[in-house]
């Protein structure tokens, strides 16, 4: 339901669902930094996927199940999280003190947590850990230098991470122009600083020299756990599990990758089918209300990834935007569970849902 676009909440206790926390994102951001954030590529097509890809399922309800304890837990890797939302990795441009009121409202929701790489250059890991109060994990851009990047591999190890999540969908660039119109409204001086990132450039002509080899070397090398995040396809899943992936993340970078036109729930049906439980998949890409965690986790995801909701949340609120934002999902997730009668994830199965 669209929202009242004469009101911006002005306290994260206002909001009744994390769609309120856009607008006032965007009345808090530069246009710029409000641009990199809602961007899509080329013509947004993934984008607005992400989002239409949730109405192709409809829920099956279930009456007269006492639901009276519901668990929404899951086990990742041999730990225990309160539920299956995690909060994905993303820049730097939303927050003075980048990651840091992220980490500190995870600890607070008990939720894992995905550093960004880009943010870790100005927030070390450990610094991060610390905020968090425990481990979180992180998400590798590998370098075209492969003795780099497997430096950048055994620091982050060395700091206590568990998980490295390789990401593998804009290795030969992307075309952002959303952000480059919106870059033109931006008066700050602090542009300058950012014209040099490849990651708000025009798009380039795209240079890879990583393969699956590549993932190979980066396995071989670390007793972290390794996920391939970037996968939408179940040729790619079965080589990740072929090359020694430990889980794969069925992501197309919120709709700023590959212009496929194809949502990350489409796509996640046959990437569960392609790797037959031989490593968890979960899922990123468009995840806004509890019912769409919901149908996520009946077509097979282990887990969802949220990203620009709680980088709405920090935009606009900091910490508590954060907190807000984990909490209404939670509540929402526990409340359509409960209408369809499941107790645990593992009663969310593909008979929950129907196609449209």
């Amino acid at each position: 339901m669209p929202q009242i676009e004469d009101f911006v909440i002005s306290d994260p206790s206002q909001a009744i669902n994390v769609l309120d926390f856009e607008a006032a994102a965007r009345k808090a951001l530069p246009p710029a930094h409000w641009g990199y954030l809602s961007t899509g590529v080329d013509d947004d097509a993934t984008l607005k996927a992400n989002r239409e890809g949730f109405g192709h399922y409809q829920l099956r309800t279930r009456r007269l199940v006492d639901t009276t304890n519901i668990d929404m837990s899951v086990d990742l890797f041999g730990t225990k999280w309160e539920t299956p939302i995690v909060l994905a990795p993303s820049g730097t441009l939303f927050h003075p003190e980048g990651p840091l009121p992220v980490a500190r409202a995870a600890e607070k929701q008990k939720t894992l947590q995905i550093l960004g790489g880009v943010q870790e250059r100005n927030h070390p890991i450990e610094k991060v850990m610390k905020a968090r109060g425990g481990p979180v994990w992180y998400q590798l851009y590998a370098s075209q230098q492969m003795d780099a990047t497997l430096q950048t591999v055994k620091r982050i190890e060395s700091s206590g991470c568990p998980v490295l999540v390789w990401t593998v969908d804009i290795l030969g660039g992307r075309n952002l122009e959303t952000v480059q119109r919106l870059r033109r409204l931006d008066t700050r001086q602090c542009m300058s600083c950012h014209t040099t990132d490849p990651q708000v450039r025009p798009g380039q002509p795209g240079r890879n020299t990583l393969t699956w080899d590549s993932l190979r070397r980066i396995k071989d090398s670390t007793r972290m756990k390794v996920l391939v995040k970037g996968i939408d396809g179940a040729e790619d899943a079965e080589l990740c599990v072929q090359n020694g992936a430990d889980g794969v993340i069925v992501s197309n970078h919120g709709g700023r990758a590959t212009e496929t036109g194809r949502a990350t729930i489409d796509c996640l049906p046959e990437v569960v089918q392609a790797v037959r439980n031989r490593i968890p998949v979960l899922v990123d890409g468009g995840f806004r209300r509890g019912t769409d965690v919901f149908k996520a986790i009946a077509l097979g995801a282990r887990a969802i990834c949220i990203g620009r909701p709680y980088m709405w949340g920090v935009s606009a609120f900091g910490q508590p935007g954060v907190e807000t934002v984990l909490a209404i999902l939670r509540r929402e997730f526990n409340l359509v569970m409960a209408e369809c009668g499941k107790r645990s994830l593992a009663e969310i199965t593909p008979a929950s849902i129907v196609k449209a």
